[in-house]
This record gives C-alpha cells, structure tokens and sequence, in this order.
C-alpha cells in the first residue's frame, strides 16, 4: 500500500512539473514575442515625421539582437518602414487600432499563405504567428484580406473582438493599415461572427474569398453581404474605387467560428 502511494505521487509529482514546465515555457514564448514586437513599433517610426519619431532618451525597448539585420535599402519603401523591411522582406504592412495593442507588422507569403502562422517575424516557431495577408491578395486588389489569431493573452488580433460593441467602434471608428508604400487610414464598414463553410455547403457567404473587388457587381455584392451580416450599421457604404481591407480571426462560439472587420480606405 505504502509502495503504490508513493509510486502515485510521483506520477502526481512528474504530471505537475511537467504541466508547470509547460506554462513557464509558454510564458517565456509569450514574453519573448511581446519584446519583439514592441521593438519592431518603435521602428516603424518615420524619422522625417517630427510627431511619430521617439527620442533616443525615451526609447527603452530594443528588439533582440539576433533579430538585428543589415538594413535593406528599397525604393519606393516608406521610410518608416525600410529598417523592418530590412529585417524581413517578406513584410507587406503595418496594422494599429489606436489605444489597443493591436500594433503588427502584416506579412505576405503568397507561395505558402500559412507560413506565419506558428513562426515569428524572425522566422522562428512562435504560437502566436505574425498577422498574414491571404496568399490571392496583391497590392491594388481592392480587399487586403488579413489573417491574425486570437490569442487569449490578448495579443495579436484579440483587440478585434471588441468590434461586436457599438460603443467601442465610436470610439475606435478608425483602423490604420499601411503597406510598405502607402499610408492608409479605413473607416470599419462592418462587423459580424461568421465561420468557415464546408465546400458542399451553398448559398453562404464565403467572406474570405472576395479578393478581387475592382469589379464594381462583386464589390456590390460584397458590400451588400457584409452589411447584411453586421451587427451594427456603420452608415459606411462603399462605392467602386474604394480599397478594403477585411479582418479576420478566430472567435470560440462554435466549431469554425470567426470574427470579421471589413473597413474601407479614407480618401
């Protein structure tokens, strides 16, 4: 009897270790993930903007040194962005809901759309992944179609969630997103809960699949589906020649369940 209790509490002793090994390694994933994209948005600051450049003095988070390359000039790149472009050329934009902690780099891989999904900016495992823009999507496709996952620490797209409120989209009515060539500021359009459909099923609303909206019928139809679906009216329509950016990430309502932000491009 002695001898089973003791060999109990070992397993006991060897499952919590275990458990507790893992959270510690989690955690230290998670801040290691924060320094690095904190650095990053100090970066990203354009050095010929007065009101975006933080002083030496102030600036107290460095990414880390081995995420450091040698800066790649690229013309045409926004100067704010040629050091992290530096770092990786696979960066495509910047995402920020200002007074959130949504402030990300957006990658574009569209030879292997998922390839961030569990790696960081530096290319190295990272549960949290980096926001991707989906593999269809080219510069001037009219639907900047972005993933980003829903981390329960509240990183990444977790902030997007607060979009089923009215009241935070008062308050937050604006989303900025910058590509590596242009600034650009989009009102939210809408927002709802939707999930990904099965192949068999029809007559569904396949957001992620508007990629191309320069035609003037699908952006319609677009538009007329995202409005359907929203939780609020906006009062923002959409006209041909506008850009839009859709957001999506998971919610955990139900299987295959998602969180959609679509915005449209200020003039």
């Amino acid at each position: 009897m002695y001898r089973t209790t003791m060999t109990l509490f070992a397993v006991f002793a060897l499952v919590f270790l275990g458990a507790a090994g893992g959270i510690f390694l989690q955690l230290r994933q998670d801040w290691h993930d924060a320094q690095v994209y904190s650095g990053l948005s100090e970066l990203v600051t354009d050095p010929t903007d007065p009101e975006e450049t933080i002083p030496e003095e102030e600036s107290t988070t460095k990414p880390p040194q081995d995420h450091i390359q040698e800066d790649k000039e690229e013309p045409g790149v926004l100067p704010r962005y040629q050091t992290v472009y530096g770092m990786n050329d696979d960066l495509f934009g910047w995402i920020t809901v200002e007074g959130t902690t949504l402030n990300y780099p957006v990658v574009h891989t569209p030879e292997d759309e998922e390839y961030y999904l569990r790696r960081g900016f530096d290319r190295k495992y990272s549960r949290s992944g980096v926001p991707f823009l989906d593999a269809d999507c080219k510069t001037g496709c009219g639907n900047y179609i972005i993933y980003g996952h829903n981390m329960t620490n509240g990183t990444m797209f977790a902030p997007m969630i607060a979009y089923e409120e009215r009241t935070f989209w008062e308050t937050h009515p604006v989303i900025r997103f910058d590509t590596l060539y242009e600034k650009g500021e989009y009102e939210v359009v809408a927002a709802f809960y939707s999930r990904v459909f099965y192949k068999y099923e029809t007559n569904v609303f396949r957001y992620y699949d508007y990629h191309d909206l320069t035609d003037p019928e699908i952006l319609r139809e677009y538009v007329e589906n995202v409005k359907e679906e929203s939780i609020y009216d906006t009062g923002i329509n959409p006209e041909p020649g506008d850009q839009l950016i859709t957001l999506i990430t998971c919610s955990y309502g139900m299987k295959n369940e998602r969180f959609v932000v679509v915005a449209r491009k200020q003039n």
